[in-house]
């Protein structure tokens, strides 16, 4: 049983707004962490930001919305990619954070700069790839940084959109 039985009772609706809230609550502390306490994010910080907010819009149109089953699926698959995707991003993180200092990849031009100079397959490509930026360690909670937080985190929205999908509602 992945949900109590008063569980059975709540709307799929309910279901979803948890997820947006969670990774709106999410999304303010990433940007209180920029503002607040100056920790400027990498470019793979940003891609990991637009993943959230993508995530974010998705579980909002779906908790406003209030699928059936087949458009609960189709929700589940979307968010499903977009984690997966967000685990890709989080995981490349993590390994340049693990790099030997000899091994770690040289700064790159600044996120500005590439927008306004490089055409955007090759932003993209850069963002993916990680700089030097992305293998500094900053904050930490529990003895895990940002990527480590933010891979366990897609790993269970994605879960959760699946779990919504199959679960056996009111």
């Amino acid at each position: 049983m992945i949900f109590p039985n008063r569980c059975y009772k709540l709307s799929n609706r309910w279901f979803y707004l948890a997820a947006a809230l969670v990774i709106a609550v999410v999304f303010g502390t990433a940007l209180y962490l920029q503002y607040v306490l100056h920790q400027e994010p990498c470019p793979l910080c940003m891609i990991q930001r637009v993943i959230f907010i993508a995530m974010l819009v998705l579980f909002a149109m779906a908790a406003l919305h209030n699928p059936g089953r087949g458009g609960a699926k189709a929700y589940a698959g979307l968010l499903s990619f977009l984690a997966i995707s967000g685990v890709a991003a989080a995981g490349r993180h993590i390994w340049l954070q693990h790099l030997p200092k000899e091994q770690v990849p040289a700064c790159g031009p600044g996120l500005d700069y590439m927008l306004e100079s490089f055409p955007m397959a090759e932003v993209w490509k850069e963002l993916m790839h990680g700089s030097g930026e992305c293998a500094e360690k900053g904050w930490t909670l529990l003895g895990l940084g940002i990527p480590e937080w933010s891979l366990l985190l897609y790993v269970l929205l994605g879960a959760w959109a699946v779990m919504i999908a199959f679960r056996k509602s009111a």
